[in-house]
């Protein structure tokens, strides 16, 4: 059994942990808007890396208008997200969270999405790189409608 990971907001955290933390705040809330202040002007998303239904050449989402669309095309569609991180591993200017992506759908389903998520600041603390491993097709053997 796995032990949710909690940041101390009292306590010094690293950089790139301190700016997942605040993505993960900002989908949860859906402000797009916050979300995307925390992404420097030449960032990438790559949620998943490689291609998929999201990104069919799978070169990520570039600067801010391919972020942006990347919000509306994914994350705008889900109800609400919940996020549970089993570990993190904080190293130089990136970290890698490993945990559940849980997100309600429309219709009443939920999707778990199992994945490590990696974030690398640069040195004011904006996100230039975001990279989600995880697979499409064991995030989609969860769906289920929730009664």
């Amino acid at each position: 059994m796995g032990v949710d990971v909690c940041w101390d907001p009292a306590a010094t955290q690293p950089p790139a942990r301190q700016a997942a933390f605040r993505s993960m705040t900002a989908v949860t809330a859906g402000d797009k808007a916050a979300w995307l202040a925390l992404f420097a002007g030449d960032a990438v998303v790559e949620d998943p890396v490689g291609p998929s239904m999201f990104d069919e050449e799978g070169k990520g989402h570039h600067g801010q208008d391919g972020i942006s669309a990347f919000w509306d095309k994914t994350i705008a569609n889900v109800e609400r997200f919940q996020f549970t991180i089993r570990d993190s591993h904080a190293a130089g200017d990136e970290v890698a969270n490993v945990g559940t992506i849980t997100t309600y759908l429309p219709g009443g389903y939920r999707v778990d999405t199992d994945g490590v998520f990696v974030y690398r600041v640069r040195e004011d603390g904006l996100i230039v790189s975001m990279r989600a491993f995880w697979e499409t097709e064991r995030a989609m053997a969860t769906a289920r409608q929730e009664s």
